[in-house]
């Protein structure tokens, strides 16, 4: 194995003092009043050696790890994994590393997440809270942790959020369908009490009303933990059930990925036998012929604004105060309606 490189060796090298070397990988060289060109020197010799931090040495010395954990339901869903993605450029042009987890929806899962974070001195945290997870953010606010939501939040609680509108997205969605012609429109979601499922069904909802066309018959809610055949089986029933449907609105994409092979095992045809837009975006949905409607939500600018809030907080908590972002979603028009 090849000499680990410290800040000693860059700074001879550089011809410069350690702490010199330590101000500007620290980020902090302008304000200390380190020259431009003294800055571009460090960094650049800095590249040459290959240089890497000993973060636990840093840690010992300044309190921070410099890293974030990143706690969503599913790192393997598009959605999430887009938003990962985002979420770590940003962290790292800052000098911050991510630790990603996944819940799976399990309130117990997460509160061990959370745990093993706590024990790895995290300096932030961003989550896609579960259901029952309320109170394990509460502690973490309680124990002054910066700390993010995204994708959804307690309606009580006092946290800096990043989400979607859902109910106007729903909103949007359905009353495409309607201009479209459409009449008869089913929703599929899960049953689930998390906030952005309800707003989701709220908006579907609030948008047939105001035609008188709701029909509560026309939902179909399942359970989350179900596994990818039982959903397919019961989209295929209900499908069989409400015969009268012409649309369907999906509240996630996993779920029409199911919806999918659910009319392909029925034999219908999209959209010639029932329209179709999805919550969220997919590869496959651009690659299907014909190509899914989608309701995307802006993960380039949730993302950037998620950790920009983090960094905030984590620079001076004492004046941070608490921001409640929503973004409006953008409907993709393309050729399932």
């Amino acid at each position: 194995m090849g000499k680990i490189i410290t800040i000693k060796d860059i700074a001879k090298v550089a011809n410069v003092s350690v702490t010199t070397v330590s101000f500007v990988l620290n980020n902090k060289g302008e304000k200390m009043g380190i020259s431009s060109e003294v800055i571009k020197k460090v960094l650049k010799i800095a590249e040459e050696m290959n240089y890497r931090p000993n973060m636990i040495a840093s840690s010992l010395r300044t309190g921070k790890t410099r890293s974030i954990g990143l706690i969503v339901e599913d790192i393997s869903n598009q959605f999430f994994s887009d938003f990962a993605k985002v979420i770590e450029r940003e962290a790292i042009r800052s000098n911050y590393r991510v630790f990603y987890c996944s819940t799976s929806g399990d309130d117990a899962r997460a509160v061990e997440l959370v745990d093993s974070l706590l024990q790895a001195n995290v300096d932030g945290y961003i989550i896609t809270p579960t259901v029952g997870m309320k109170s394990t953010i509460d502690r973490l606010i309680d124990l002054q942790r910066p700390v993010v939501l995204i994708d959804r939040y307690f309606e009580d609680q006092n946290v800096s959020h990043v989400v979607l509108d859902n109910l106007d997205g729903a909103y949007t969605a359905t009353r495409y369908f309607l201009e479209k012609g459409f009449k008869k429109i089913g929703f599929v979601t899960n049953l689930r009490e998390l906030v952005q499922m309800q707003l989701r069904k709220q908006g579907y909802i609030d948008a047939l009303n105001e035609v008188e066309l709701y029909d509560k018959s026309r939902i179909l809610e399942l359970d989350y933990h179900i596994t990818e055949e039982e959903r397919i089986e019961k989209i295929c029933d209900f499908l069989n059930t409400v015969t009268d449907i012409d649309a369907v609105l999906f509240s996630t994409n996993y779920l029409l990925l199911a919806g999918l092979q659910s009319f392909k095992k029925l034999g219908l045809k999209i959209p010639k036998d029932k329209a179709v837009i999805s919550f969220d975006d997919h590869d496959s949905f651009r690659l299907h012929s014909p190509a899914i409607t989608v309701l995307s939500q802006p993960i380039e600018e949730m993302g950037k604004k998620t950790v920009e809030l983090l960094m905030m907080q984590m620079e001076d908590k004492a004046k941070f105060k608490v921001q409640k972002e929503k973004n409006k979603g953008n409907l993709i028009i393309r050729e399932s309606v």
